[in-house]
């Protein structure tokens, strides 16, 4: 009997075909290879995190925004900020579906909380 490889593992180990199958007999040798192959996993899509300029959020608050939910330095925080109002639009982070969505997420109620139109949204890379 044909041993029969663990998953993932590819074999081209020749198994015994069934003797009843048909086609035996007609000079055949009677085996056969199965290769088993890994399936690749497809990488996720990315998607860019925007904050979007307005005229009435403070510039302050933006900066705090960017060091809070994205982990930036304050540096990197004000230099997103002024990209942001001088280019109307700027990148926060590049992150997958599902993180992307709650940093959006988060970032939109805390300025609701604190009152501010500050506008942030995710769009596919």
């Amino acid at each position: 009997m044909a041993q029969v490889p663990r998953q993932g593992e590819p074999s081209t180990r020749p198994v015994a075909a069934n003797p009843r199958a048909p086609g035996n007999g007609d000079g055949r040798s009677g085996t056969a290879v199965i290769t088993r192959t890994k399936p690749r996993t497809k990488r996720p899509n990315l998607y860019r995190v925007l904050l979007l300029n307005d005229d009435y959020t403070p510039m302050e608050f933006v900066v705090h925004v960017v060091e809070r939910f994205f982990n930036k330095s304050r540096e990197d925080a004000t230099r997103i900020m002024l990209h942001v109002h001088q280019n109307g639009v700027g990148e926060c982070g590049i992150f997958t579906y599902e993180v992307a969505e709650t940093k959006v997420t988060q970032v939109m109620d805390f300025a609701r909380k604190h009152q501010h139109p500050l506008q942030c949204v995710m769009e596919k890379k």
